[in-house]
């Protein structure tokens, strides 16, 4: 069994400390081998502040991380930390990064640019329409779109994407086995079929708890250079996302189609406080001075292959 990966599970599970603080133990621990390393005393050390015994009982903890790492074997997941030169680099600018990221399927290019795409579960046809062609539309120029596979926009803007042909990114408020809603479980599947990726912060076995989804709003801002608000209410927690891509910085559009919708007051107030409305893919393309791929001339649609083909080995590790 690899004690790397046992070490970060057991981290990951111990109760009563936070995601800095987890992630401070793995950069301790980084380059240390074995879990003899694990005691509470040198934990305490490092945390400068002491813990409950129940806390660190190393036995529990390691036959829970033993059951996580049979659990992912089953599943078809894996996880990554912090200190992983895997792990998503633009994660590391968030405040508050998730120290263990687990996941299906193949994480994202490093390289690769990002948009989020959100909104209500309850959306207008016109949104949906507009969803799912800017999803598509991203496909075309290369771009994955980040979502949180719930209902309504989310899920239409993963189709969109898949449809597009991008490795779409599906951010879920529950442990990646447990696909929440159950209805979207088939587009789960397709997800990790097609390439992409679901990814949480949560280890196997976590429900889809009410709490978890703003903080799964943070991740998909997180993983985005910038965010599309389709369509969203007052009370939307898309305005969550909205407000964490601003926070960090990041690029934050609001979709047409939510300024005249009936369950679009969000989107609006977003508007009235400076965010650029667009009709499409196309408006955040041209701003950040990106042609789509579908409309290169052949010469350039075969360099665009050789970059597909170069980015798809270096995920697999192959010699080209």
């Amino acid at each position: 069994m690899d004690d790397r990966r046992l070490r970060d599970l057991i981290i990951r599970r111990i109760p009563g400390i936070n995601s800095q603080e987890r992630i401070r133990l793995y950069q301790e621990f980084d380059k240390e081998e074995g879990l003899s390393i694990l005691s509470k005393r040198t934990i305490e050390d490092i945390l400068g502040r002491e813990l409950s015994r129940v806390s660190v009982n190393r036995e529990d903890l390691q036959g829970q991380a033993e059951r996580d790492i049979r659990t992912m074997r089953i599943r078809g997941m894996d996880c990554v930390s912090f200190v992983s030169p895997r792990y998503p680099p633009l994660l590391r600018e968030l405040y508050d990064p998730p120290a263990l990221v687990f996941y299906r399927g193949i994480l994202p290019d490093p390289e690769q640019v990002l948009v989020a795409v959100v909104g209500t579960r309850r959306p207008s046809s016109a949104a949906v329409s507009q969803a799912f062609d800017i999803g598509k539309a991203l496909a075309g120029a290369g771009i994955p779109v980040v979502s949180g596979l719930a209902l309504g926009i989310d899920a239409v803007a993963h189709r969109g994407n898949l449809e597009g042909g991008a490795p779409t990114v599906a951010v879920l408020g529950s442990s990646p086995e447990e696909v929440y809603p159950a209805s979207n479980r088939t587009l789960a599947r397709r997800i990790v079929e097609q390439g992409g990726v679901i990814l949480s912060e949560y280890p196997p076995g976590t429900g889809p708890m009410k709490w978890n989804f703003p903080a799964r709003n943070r991740i998909i801002a997180g993983l985005a250079r910038g965010t599309v608000i389709v369509e969203a209410p007052a009370s939307s927690g898309a305005l969550i996302t909205a407000q964490f891509a601003l926070d960090q910085g990041r690029d934050l559009w609001v979709a047409s189609s939510g300024m005249s919708s009936v369950r679009g007051d969000g989107t609006r107030k977003l508007a009235g406080e400076g965010a650029k409305v667009i009709s499409g893919a196309e408006d955040i393309l041209r701003e950040w001075g990106i042609v789509s791929e579908k409309a290169l001339p052949r010469d350039q649609e075969l360099l665009s292959g050789v970059r597909l083909a170069s980015s798809l080995a270096r995920k697999l590790n192959i010699e080209l």
